[in-house]
Formats: structure tokens, C-alpha cells, sequence
């Protein structure tokens, strides 16, 4: 088995797990198969607990684990089947180590950081490895080179490397060529300095992934193979894409990082074949129509809040020939002004979902605006628990009707904790997770969607529909077109005679690809797409 750690230098957001991705794309393509994982240097024990605003989404995997939103990329560009053993972190490494002291498994010994936590860290390599039966595992190590907490990880791969045979592992380093404009020029320098301290914990990176936003000339490129001792064919332009982050496999396979990594690795075979990948890139920057859809949350200046919707509605967008203008809506500003104000120049509404009373009187306007209007609409998790709450005060007439989480008092409490989180106290990872069974109403918008009887969705919530009301609102044409098996919960809704006005209590937005848009944003798109048309 092969193995590739990925670092990254001067600054964090470089694009380590975009470039990752796309290496496991390439690589995919050339026949192999690759397992991927994140190793995380902060203390939490996973993402599950930390605000959008401190790490962006929480993207949530099959069996319920809540990871960074990096591996979303992983699953994306690639085959991977991800599961908690693909996302690790500090708090995760030491509460494993701790547990072990506390049960006495170190026999007495001294419990330090090496070898235990590093041991630890390394037995996480070797397990993706040994249960994903892959060609190579691709380890991104999270955060930057000289960081206090990122060193155990360091020193775990540096031994990890020495262990499994030089042979057998590679340094991948991505690190940032600043351009500074009132010179004209690119530097080296922030480089250098990244790779001398990588080089002084101990490790040399094979290949350099430099990211740029103006190309690397040749001079250049000897440059910095000299001062950090890569070889020539080993510095890789990374520059930005123009249009879309599904270029940057092409864009790494001009620059021939996958034969070259090949080379490293001893791994014999054919060139990749991205004709596929390219067709999708086609449709995508090369699109016949367009449309304009808004998406209402309260994150909305934080672009890595929604990172799975945004690229849900892209690969939707490809799928419809289209090319998708998303206009961030900040929930409070409908509140201010209204939702016609913000929202009347649009053809679509999609509604993410979110946690906290803040900014939610705004998405209920802006979901009764849909609703009204025939604009289509699309609720996710929170946004289908909006559609509820909007549906029974202006359709019903349920006045005060609103979700108990954040109106205990409601008289009308339309959302309502589910029964399994009523003696829940910790946070972490305690919320109905991971791939739920969801049984579709035949005849329904869902089901000629889906075009099957049965799916799974990942779900990550404790609030679910209030079945007291279920009988009100089916009186009045709202459908609940998808219910758990047992038909307890409601997971899926739809309004008959609305050109498109769908909402789930899940996140389909975790389970679309570039080649393969998801059918709930795929058919969102196609109906904004014609009312753009009729308009």
C-alpha cells in the first residue's frame, strides 16, 4: 500500500483539501483506488460542536459522524466511501489515549506524546488503509507547518514514512507564492521559510504545490528548487482557477503531478482519462442558460457556512445546462425591508439549514414570499421546518405557531423535539445523525424525482414535525411525500399545485457530485430555470 501526507505552509485556506481531492481524482482516474482522510490539530473531538463562523459547515457522513467540511471535497471528486475513520482529531487522539490510562492499557508506563499520542495518530493510517483495501491513502494534515498543536501529527507521519519505507510514502507540500503588487512580482521567500521549518521537524517534501495567483516562470520554478531542495519537475503551479474549483484536477494534470507521483510511488499504470470529468467542467463553465437563486441564511458573509449547498446548486446547475447566480440573502435584512425587496428579482428560494432563534422570522417571510408567489422553493433541514411553521400561520391560521426549540411557549408548537433527545445533556454529537431510511408517497413530486420507492439521506437535527397537525395540514393540500419507514417521522414535504415547492428534513446537499447532481437540486434548478424563462 502507498501512502501521500499533504502539509500545507505560510497560511492556512490554501486549498490542501481541494488539492487532495483532485489528486485522488487523477489518480482515480488512472485506475487506482484511493481512500482519503483529514487529521484536524484542534481540540475538539470533531466539528460537531463549533460555530460556522469559527469552521464553516459541518459535513456529515453516512454512519453519523460529523467531520470537516474538506472531506465533502473528498466525497465530491471522488469514490471514497468516507466514515468516522476518515476525520481525526487532537481531541479525538487524546481523549483515546486518556481512556487508555484511565483503564490502565499502558501498564503502568508514562504517558507521553511520543510514542502514545503518535502511535495512535499512526494507528489511524493503518486502519483507513487495512478497511478501505486502497491502492494509495492520502493523509491531509490540517492547519499550518509550525503550529504548536499540528507537531504530534508531523512527527506521527515523519515516523510513519521512516516505518513503511521511503519507498512506499511521499511529502506533498502546498505552500503560497505571494504576488506583491507594488513590486510587480512574485516571491519565494514565505516559501523557503515554510519548507525550512517542515525540513526541521524532520521531513522533506517530494513535490511543492505552490499556489499562486500569477503564473510561476521557469526561473522561478528553478528557484525554488534549489533553496528548498525539491526537484525540478516536483514544484507544481497551483495557480486560481478561473471559473470553477472542478478545473483544478485538469490543472494538475497539465502540470503532470500525477505521472509524477506515480514515479515516486513506483505505481505502474495507464495515463488518466479525464473525458468525463472534462465534460462535466463543460457544462458547467460553458452553460446555454442562466438563472438567479437566492439562498437565505444568517452565515451568508461566511462563504464555507454553506459550502455543500453552494456546490450542490453548481452540479445542479451543470445538469440543467445552466449557469447558477447565487445571491447571498442575509435572513435579517428580509426582516428590515421585507422579503419583496430582496427577493423579487429572483427564481428560486432555497432556505439551508441552521441553528438559533436569530434571523428566523426573515426565512419564514421568505418562504411564505415563495410560497405565494409560485416562486420555487427549497427548504434543507431547518429550511423544511421554516416551510412548516410559514405553511400553519398564513395557510392554516395558526396564530403564534412556531418551533419549540425557539418558542417553548408556542401555543401551536408545529416543530417539536424528537423523543430520543428529551434526556439528552451533552452536545456532541447527541443529534439524530448520519443516513436515515425514507420511504416516498407514491405519485408525489419526491418520488417522480427520486424515480424510486425508498432512499437514504443524512440527516443532523433534534426537531422533527409535530404529527398532532399532520391531519390540518393535509387538508389542505401541503404533502408529506416521505416519512421515516415506520411513518412516525416526517423527513420529506411538498405543496400540490406549487410549480416547486419542496423541503426536507435532511441534507441532500451531502450526497451530490459534479457528475451526478442531486435530484432535489436538480429539480430545483429546472424550475427556477423555467420561471426565469417565462418571466
Amino acid at each position: 500500500m502507498k501512502y501521500i501526507f499533504l502539509t500545507g505552509g505560510v497560511v492556512s485556506s490554501l486549498g490542501k483539501g481541494l488539492t487532495a481531492a483532485s489528486l485522488g481524482t487523477l489518480l482515480e482516474a488512472r485506475g487506482l483506488k484511493v481512500a482519503l482522510q483529514k487529521f484536524d490539530p484542534y481540540l475538539n473531538v470533531d466539528p460537531g460542536t463549533m460555530s460556522p463562523f469559527q469552521h464553516g459547515e459541518v459535513y456529515v457522513l453516512d454512519d453519523g459522524a460529523e467531520t470537516d467540511l474538506d472531506l465533502g471535497h473528498y466525497e465530491r471528486f471522488t469514490h471514497s466511501e468516507l466514515t468516522q475513520f476518515n476525520n481525526l482529531t487532537s481531541g479525538r487522539v487524546y481523549l483515546t489515549v486518556l481512556e487508555k490510562e484511565r483503564r490502565g492499557d499502558y501498564l503502568g508506563k508514562t504517558v507521553q506524546v511520543i510514542p502514545h499520542v503518535t502511535d495512535e495518530i499512526k494507528k489511524r493510517v493503518t486502519e483507513l488503509g487495512e478497511q478501505s483495501g486502497a491502492d494509495v491513502v492520502i493523509t491531509e494534515i490540517g492547519g499550518t507547518t509550525g503550529d504548536i498543536e499540528g507537531l504530534p501529527f508531523l512527527e506521527a507521519i515523519r515516523e510513519f514514512a521512516l516505518e513503511c519505507g521511503r519507498d512506499n510514502a511521499i511529502f506533498v507540500h502546498v505552500t503560497y507564492v505571494p504576488y506583491i503588487k507594488a513590486a510587480g512580482e512574485l516571491k519565494t521567500k514565505p516559501t523557503q521559510q515554510s519548507v525550512a521549518k517542515l525540513r526541521e521537524i524532520g521531513i522533506a517534501p517530494d513535490i511543492l504545490i505552490c499556489r499562486t495567483e500569477k503564473p510561476i516562470d521557469d526561473e522561478m520554478r528553478k528557484k525554488i528548487s534549489l533553496f528548498c531542495n525539491v526537484p525540478l519537475a516536483g514544484v507544481i503551479e497551483e495557480i486560481d482557477v478561473d471559473h470553477s474549483i472542478y478545473e483544478v484536477p485538469l490543472m494538475l494534470q497539465r502540470e503532470k503531478m500525477d505521472e509524477l507521483v506515480c514515479q515516486e510511488l513506483g505505481l505502474e499504470t495507464s495515463p488518466a482519462d479525464m473525458s468525463d470529468w472534462e465534460e462535466v467542467i463543460k457544462r458547467i463553465i460553458q452553460p446555454k442558460y442562466k438563472v438567479r437563486i437566492g439562498v437565505i441564511g444568517k452565515y451568508i458573509d461566511l462563504q464555507d457556512a454553506y459550502k455543500s449547498v453552494y456546490e450542490a446548486v453548481t452540479h445542479a446547475g451543470g445538469a440543467n445546462d445552466c449557469a447558477v447566480e447565487v445571491v447571498r440573502v442575509d435572513s435579517e435584512d428580509i426582516e428590515r425591508d421585507g422579503a419583496v425587496a430582496h427577493l423579487r428579482e429572483l427564481s428560486g428560494v432555497l432556505v439551508p439549514g441552521g441553528f438559533g432563534e436569530r434571523g428566523i422570522e426573515g426565512k419564514i417571510l421568505a418562504a411564505q414570499y415563495a410560497r405565494e408567489n409560485n416562486v420555487p422553493y427549497l427548504g434543507l433541514c431547518l429550511g423544511m421546518q421554516i416551510a412548516c411553521i410559514e405553511f400553519a400561520r398564513h395557510a392554516l391560521g395558526l396564530e403564534g405557531a412556531h418551533s419549540a426549540e425557539f418558542a417553548p411557549k408556542t401555543p401551536h408548537p408545529i416543530i417539536a423535539l424528537l423523543d430520543e433527545q428529551q434526556n439528552v445533556t451533552e452536545m456532541g454529537g447527541t443529534m439524530r445523525l448520519g443516513a436515515q431510511a425514507c420511504r416516498l408517497k407514491s405519485g408525489s413530486k419526491a418520488a417522480e424525482l427520486y424515480a424510486v420507492e425508498e432512499i437514504t439521506e443524512r440527516h443532523r437535527h433534534r426537531y422533527e414535525f409535530n404529527n398532532v397537525y399532520r391531519e390540518k395540514f393535509e387538508a389542505k393540500d401541503f404533502v408529506f411525500s416521505g416519512t421515516s419507514p415506520n411513518g412516525n417521522l416526517v423527513e420529506l414535504v411538498e405543496l400540490k399545485g406549487h410549480p416547486y415547492y419542496m423541503a426536507t428534513q435532511a441534507h441532500p446537499e451531502f450526497k451530490s457530485k459534479p457528475v451526478q447532481a442531486h435530484p432535489l437540486f436538480a429539480g430545483f434548478i429546472k424550475a427556477a430555470l423555467h420561471l426565469a424563462d417565462g418571466k
